[in-house]
């Protein structure tokens, strides 16, 4: 077996491995998230994670610890079961969510991944504009996006990865993307979540999300998605949308998973308004937006992929 101890302040805190990681039993996680936040990622929640992830229940990114995102990606699945929804690792929940299928498996790095890259991703609008493309900027960070995974989470299970092409290291298996029709989307500002609701009514997904600011509120009300552009330009506007540094002037910022907006935009009736991916999916609900609707690349690719124009969108204060 393969796995890494991770060590803080000399004492041995946890052990990181494929089998830890299969076979650690969510019975040993509280049932309530503890108000004090563990110093070390946990095996059990990184597979507690993922079979949220696989149930349509987005955690975010699996990174071992247990967040308020993953609170709600366990309510977000008990409404889908149709049980109370008050977010607590209850048996009833474990055993829903159990099954054998491994965790953590091996993948063989391509040349693929290791294509697209850029050195790095500057702050400045006004010098992202200079770029070509704003891809990812290791192979590491392009599979942690791949497998939905916290890039420390990757190289903890793979410390001695040089992330080259032909190389095989072990990663989360989060399943395939949920597919279907969405009818109906509710933003959810409250909790920080996006619901995804199938043709019958029937909850098909939930997404942590981080919708608005204080600075900058979403929209409230009803509207329509009215398109999708996948891996898109980014127009910024200081006088529409926001002022970024110290660009006034209109900048055309290219494409990449690493843009203002990431992957995809959904876009919206509401001028301006949209539900996107994110150059920096670790924080999800925990900082602000623009005013949009921000996910991960991957769940906003996920909810892209089932919508069409005309699907409507409520925004529940």
């Amino acid at each position: 077996m393969l796995a890494l101890v991770l060590s803080f302040g000399g004492a041995a805190a946890v052990e990181l491995g494929p089998e830890v990681i299969n076979t650690a039993p969510l019975a040993s996680i509280a049932a309530e998230r503890p108000s004090k936040a563990a110093p070390d990622p946990d095996p059990a929640i990184v597979r507690l994670q993922v079979l949220l992830d696989r149930a349509g229940s987005s955690p975010g990114v699996v990174d071992g610890y247990y967040g308020e995102n993953v609170s709600k990606a366990v309510a977000g699945f008990e409404e889908m079961s149709g049980l109370p929804s008050d977010g607590r690792l209850d048996p009833e929940v474990i055993a829903r969510l159990e099954t054998n299928v491994p965790i953590v498996e091996s993948y063989v790095i391509s040349k693929a991944d290791a294509t697209g890259l850029v050195d790095s991703i500057p702050d400045d609008y006004g010098e992202k504009a200079k770029m070509a493309r704003l891809g990812y900027t290791s192979v590491a960070e392009s599979l942690s996006e791949r497998f939905h995974m916290d890039i420390d989470l990757l190289k903890a299970l793979n410390p001695h990865s040089q992330y080259a092409p032909g190389e095989t290291v072990w990663v989360v298996s989060p399943g395939s993307p949920r597919a279907g029709k969405v009818k109906g989307i509710e933003v959810r500002k409250q909790t920080g979540q996006v619901l995804a609701y199938a043709q019958d009514g029937s909850l098909l997904a939930v997404y942590p999300a981080t919708i608005g600011s204080e600075d900058n509120p979403a929209p409230s009300g009803t509207h329509k998605v009215k398109g999708v552009a996948r891996m898109p330009v980014y127009r910024y506007n200081p006088k529409v949308n926001f002022k970024q540094g110290h660009n006034s002037k209109i900048l055309t910022i290219p494409k990449g998973p690493n843009g203002p907006v990431g992957s995809v935009w959904i876009d919206l009736t509401e001028p301006t308004y949209g539900i996107h991916g994110t150059p920096n999916p670790e924080l999800i609900d925990k900082v602000g937006s623009h005013g949009c609707v921000r996910l991960t690349n991957w769940d906003a690719e996920e909810l892209a992929g089932m919508v069409k124009p005309g699907v409507v969108v409520k925004f529940i204060d």
